[in-house]
């Protein structure tokens, strides 16, 4: 049975058996101002909440974006689960968002998504001394992403780095050669399942109509080997099976 939690609109979590369905489909930040944003701090109290018996989670992506602390920490309250983590890139991944998707086990993107990965950035006011600060914590919190990527692309890290500082734009043909995607899921391969899934159903009716008439011919058979004998006298007719 699944669990609907309809009351949080910003995102969605759907418990079904030993899976978990997170849907992210706005912005990541720290404080959810609108219905379509999500936290760190409801995401991993909802992923902590979890049954027990939760064998994957399955997050599925469409977002600009946000705030980089928030990310990372969903990638790692992700990672901590026990559960294997599906991460699904629906029509954008960028930024932030695209460190999310970067934690899963197997990550999957369609023919018609993006992957967008840049570096860090900040408003920052202060003398130069507060700029050269700002300027040296966005090296450091650009070198986190980094290393969560380097975990999984196959890339060098000067490669990444260069994509990073021209704010590149990654199709899933791409993304799968650089190891930034593990898959990619075609409608193609949709309508061969579902064309697959529709022949197996007509062929268990036609195995269940097959079965409804061989029973049909042996109740036919069985009351035709009957002898019937008619009763001196009587017009009843008594059966009587050899």
């Amino acid at each position: 049975e699944a669990k609907h939690l309809k009351d949080k609109k910003y995102y969605s979590l759907v418990v079904q058996e030993t899976s978990a369905n997170i849907y992210i489909y706005g912005d990541i930040v720290s404080w959810e101002w609108l219905e379509s944003d999500v936290s760190s701090y409801t995401l991993a109290k909802e992923i902590e909440g979890l049954p027990d018996d939760i064998e994957t989670i399955n997050v599925y992506i469409n977002s600009y974006g946000g705030e980089v602390a928030e990310a990372l920490a969903i990638c790692n309250s992700l990672a901590r689960h026990k559960a294997k983590v599906i991460t699904y890139c629906d029509g954008f991944a960028c930024s932030a968002a695209a460190d999310i998707f970067m934690i899963g086990d197997e990550r999957i993107m369609s023919t018609a998504s993006l992957l967008m990965i840049h570096n860090a950035w900040m408003l920052a006011a202060g003398d130069h001394n507060d700029l050269h600060k700002s300027a040296d914590d966005l090296k450091t919190i650009n070198d986190a992403t980094v290393t969560l990527y380097m975990e999984r692309v196959n890339i060098t890290e000067e490669e990444l780095r260069a994509m990073m500082d021209e704010e590149t734009w990654i199709g899933a043909t791409d993304a799968l050669e650089m190891g930034f995607a593990t898959s990619i899921s075609t409608w193609t391969e949709k309508q061969a399942a579902n064309q697959s899934m529709r022949v197996r159903i007509a062929e268990m009716i036609l195995e269940r109509q097959a079965e409804q008439k061989e029973n049909q011919s042996q109740n036919s058979a069985g009351l035709h080997a009957g002898s019937f004998h008619e009763r001196p006298g009587s017009k009843e007719a008594a059966c009587q099976f050899n």
